[in-house]
């Protein structure tokens, strides 16, 4: 095919290098290298019985034909019961959209309130498919840097610097991927009252880690006084209940806005797919003891890796308050982290993600996923140890 066919937005679409960087792993290993694998941000864990049990049955009960495209509302019923249970967010079933992932409530949400120009501030380092929707969509991204050298918080005095007449959009991440931090209720009481300045501007919170959070409970913006109707939350059932392949996802929004979502969805996808809801129905209502089993053993992992890096010469390495992640600071190298990454692939068998994968301001660091067992972790800070005395 001409690429000159090629319509000039797809020249500004970006990806997520983790999958890239696994298929390259995956080659490695068919030609006989040893590979552990810490790049993709996937719970090794199995989906719990009762939700696979419960797909089956809807599969069985003939749920498989198309549904409404904003979602079951039995389910959007259920999220909402979920919300305020485990977010403090009174809403309903007509402010919530499900869909198949969490990736389409960025892109909808992106696509249905910013025009060409409009301004979008983004973690960074941070999700890469932020920046790479806001560029897709004709935004102009603007980043909101999150250094190690901070323990990877926000400088409010910058994010207030950077907010203008035609931003239109922030988007937060809590807890963090790619660095594992936690925002305090302090710090997110903060980070309202400077949205609350600025009565135009509407805030994308990504909460898909939410339930992995291992201090306190994570607050949602959302709870907070006058942001209800200034949040679109974003969350899903992949990290929390280990259903990364169900694609299934949803939004929290402005009665308004969900109906611009929704009619994105017909346009798109026409509906997410019935039995995966009904399976999400069952991960709602179902006993949680999964969660936090599944919790407990990341800490543990996270307890091990973290003091282990810490420990080898040149590496320092932030605790992360949530999700399943180190971003360790490897700058001392004096290596760019995506030749580091490449190296460490080749000579040592681990797979990991470079720093500015993440964005720019992640060059220096490099990506770690704990979410395989700890015997994989062992092997790999070993070898990562004998690597970096090699450097």
């Amino acid at each position: 095919m001409d690429k000159s066919l090629l319509a000039e937005r797809m020249s500004r679409l970006g990806t997520e290098s983790a999958f890239a960087i696994l298929a390259e792993a995956n080659k490695l290993e068919a030609e006989g290298k040893s590979i552990v694998h810490m790049e993709v941000g996937q719970p090794d864990f199995k989906t719990p019985q009762n939700i696979i049990d419960a797909a089956c049955k809807a599969l069985n009960d003939g749920f498989t034909g198309y549904g409404p495209s904003a979602g079951l509302p039995v389910l959007r019923e259920e999220i909402a019961r979920y919300a305020k249970e485990y977010k403090n967010v009174d809403t309903n079933a007509d402010e919530i959209v499900v869909v198949p992932g969490g990736k389409p409530i960025m892109f909808f949400v992106i696509m249905a309130l910013c025009d060409h120009g409009d301004e979008v501030i983004y973690p960074n380092p941070g999700f890469p498919i932020y920046e790479s929707v806001i560029n897709f969509c004709g935004g102009k991204a603007v980043p909101m840097p999150l250094l190690a050298k901070n323990g990877f918080r926000i400088d409010y005095d910058l994010l207030e610097e950077s907010i203008t007449d035609k931003t239109k959009l922030l988007i937060i991440n809590n807890p963090s991927n790619p660095t594992g931090a936690a925002f305090s209720k302090a710090e997110i009481e903060r980070l309202a009252e400077i949205v609350k300045k600025h009565p135009k501007l509407m805030v994308l919170s990504d909460e898909i880690y939410d339930r992995l959070s291992y201090g306190e409970p994570i607050v949602s913006i959302a709870s907070l006084d006058g942001m209800k109707d200034r949040t679109i939350i974003l969350d899903g059932f992949s990290k929390t209940y280990s259903m990364t392949g169900w694609r299934i996802g949803y939004g929290i929004m402005d009665k308004d806005l969900a109906e611009q979502v929704t009619q994105l969805m017909t346009n798109s996808n026409s509906c997410t797919a019935t039995f995966t809801q009904i399976a999400a129905l069952e991960a709602l209502r179902g006993p949680q003891n999964s969660v936090e089993a599944m919790k407990a053993e990341f800490k543990e992992r996270r307890d091990y890796i973290v003091e282990a890096l810490n420990k080898i010469d040149g590496v320092t390495c932030h605790c992360p308050e949530g999700a399943f992640y180190v971003f360790p600071d490897i700058s001392s190298f004096g290596i760019k982290s995506k030749e580091f990454c490449t190296r460490l692939m080749h000579e040592a068998g681990i797979a990991a993600a470079w720093g500015t994968s993440f964005g720019s301001f992640g060059e220096g660091c490099i990506r770690f996923s704990y979410a395989t067992s700890l015997e994989n972790i062992k092997e790999a800070v070993k070898r990562f140890e004998a690597f970096t005395k090699t450097l």
